[in-house]
């Protein structure tokens, strides 16, 4: 494992901003160790929710945590972000896109060369199924396997 410290600056989207130094450094998968910062957008898909909640204004980020992780074009990625307004009131969620950086935001990645992590969805069942393994190019040996029920807000 190797760390990665990252500062982001005003205007980047904070996701394409992780998945691009990830893919900077010739990896497909990071986990995020901490990160902290300020936003002026943020989507956040609250626990049970179909769709995100778009916040505007001045948001500190709390707490981010969660997985980096990319195959081909694809995005996997699997962040957790914990919010505060201007007001004090704090939200949780998945990030989706568009959380646009207002000040700074620092984050500290670790890298993980020569493993993948995917996510693939059963329509039938309603599952997302995450993998992990060894990545040989673009072939992954399927190491370990975990379903986790997409309507409970995984």
């Amino acid at each position: 494992m190797q760390t990665l410290p990252i500062r982001l600056t005003p205007g980047q989207d904070l996701r394409a901003a992780l998945e691009a130094a990830v893919r900077g450094q010739g990896c497909h998968a990071a986990f995020v160790l901490s990160g902290i910062g300020s936003l002026s957008t943020a989507g956040l898909r609250l626990a049970g929710a179909q769709h995100p909640e778009r916040l505007t204004g001045d948001l500190e980020i709390l707490s981010l945590a969660g997985t980096v992780a990319f195959d081909g074009a694809r995005s996997s990625s699997h962040l957790h972000m914990a919010l505060s307004t201007a007001t004090g009131q704090v939200l949780g969620g998945h990030v989706a896109a568009g959380c646009t950086v207002r000040t700074t935001a620092e984050v500290l990645l670790a890298l993980l060369p020569g493993w993948a992590l995917a996510a693939s969805r059963t329509r039938r069942r309603g599952l997302t199924s995450w993998w992990c393994g060894r990545s040989r190019g673009r072939m992954v040996a399927k190491v370990d396997r975990f379903s986790l029920n997409a309507q409970n807000g995984y």
